[in-house]
């Protein structure tokens, strides 16, 4: 990217407190009505180990460019909001020269603190969300949303990425919930939030590193159904919408196996006294060594696709918004 980023004023005007920066290529995309994929960083910083960190946010880029949509890679930099990081940002997230300046995983509750600070921030899914509708972007690829955990009765541990698609225009691609989450609540907590939920060529909702749930979804053929159904879902006063994308056939996990690695893991983090937001990064470090690495794969696999399918989504919705 090339240019400097346009800086958004706040509406409300506050003196001191930094707006959204949006990447020249992101910008003329949005002017032109041309299709945009935002992309969270969390998966960046908190994902994978250097350099495959750095390498996955690159791919990622490149498979929206190459279904013809511009990226738009979310990320808090030096206290900025922005839509559309730069290269050198990138490179930044995912290793940083200083260690005191290590990113910091941001949801919707943190953007206010960590801009006033000035400081580097991750965003996960919702704050993805709130800062790419901000920008005037509404489709979105990554991994998995977060969700109810199990044992939210006891902890009232449940993600504010469901808060956020109750509220946010913005349609998020992904391969349905993280696995170590409990899937059916995350689901009835959809539903109850008005929030639609389609299956990308299924009926069913995928469980993330396997295609297969037993939980069935709304079935969406193709793009062009998608788009007429977000379409649709805004015209009547929705907010966020969910297409959940099963991995891809040859890096799919078996759904058995899956559940048993999970289990163990979750032994694993109630005996360490793991709490709040590090709970989700253990789970997924311990999952990966319970099931050898092939868990990290299926990963990169549909975080990959995800991208690609965002992109067709969001071109389709673009055809239908000239």
């Amino acid at each position: 990217m090339t240019g400097r980023a346009t800086i958004y004023d706040h509406p409300q005007g506050c003196a001191g407190v930094p707006a959204i920066a949006v990447a020249p290529e992101v910008r003329t995309a949005l002017a032109q009505r041309r299709p945009v994929v935002a992309l969270e960083s969390t998966v960046i910083s908190h994902g994978l180990p250097y350099p495959h960190n750095l390498e996955l946010a690159r791919a990622m880029e490149q498979d929206v460019r190459a279904q013809g949509a511009t990226p738009a890679t979310v990320g808090i930099v030096a206290g900025v909001p922005t839509v559309g990081m730069e290269d050198a940002a990138l490179q930044h997230f995912a290793r940083p020269d200083d260690e005191r300046r290590r990113p910091v995983k941001v949801s919707r509750r943190d953007l206010g603190y960590v801009a006033a600070a000035g400081g580097d921030g991750a965003t996960t899914v919702a704050a993805t969300m709130a800062l790419a509708a901000l920008a005037g972007i509404h489709v979105f690829a990554t991994g998995g949303i977060g969700g109810v955990h199990r044992g939210a009765r006891e902890t009232w541990d449940i993600s504010a990425d469901l808060t956020e698609l109750a509220r946010t225009p913005v349609l998020v691609v992904c391969a349905g919930a993280k696995a170590i989450l409990d899937l059916p609540a995350t689901l009835e907590y959809l539903e109850t939030s008005g929030v639609p939920v389609l299956g990308w060529g299924v009926g069913e909702l995928p469980a993330f590193y396997s295609a297969s749930s037993g939980l069935p979804v709304a079935l969406a053929p193709d793009a062009a159904f998608v788009a007429r159904a977000w379409c649709a879902h805004r015209a009547f006063g929705g907010a966020g919408m969910l297409l959940a994308v099963p991995p891809p056939a040859e890096y799919a996990l078996n759904g058995a196996a899956v559940e048993e690695a999970i289990t163990r893991a979750l032994h694993r983090a109630t005996a360490a006294g793991v709490r709040g937001q590090a709970v989700t990064p253990f789970l997924l470090s311990a999952l990966a060594q319970e099931t050898g690495g092939e868990s990290v794969r299926a990963n990169i696999a549909l975080l990959r696709q995800n991208a690609r399918v965002a992109a067709q989504v969001a071109g389709a919705i673009a055809v239908l918004a000239q």
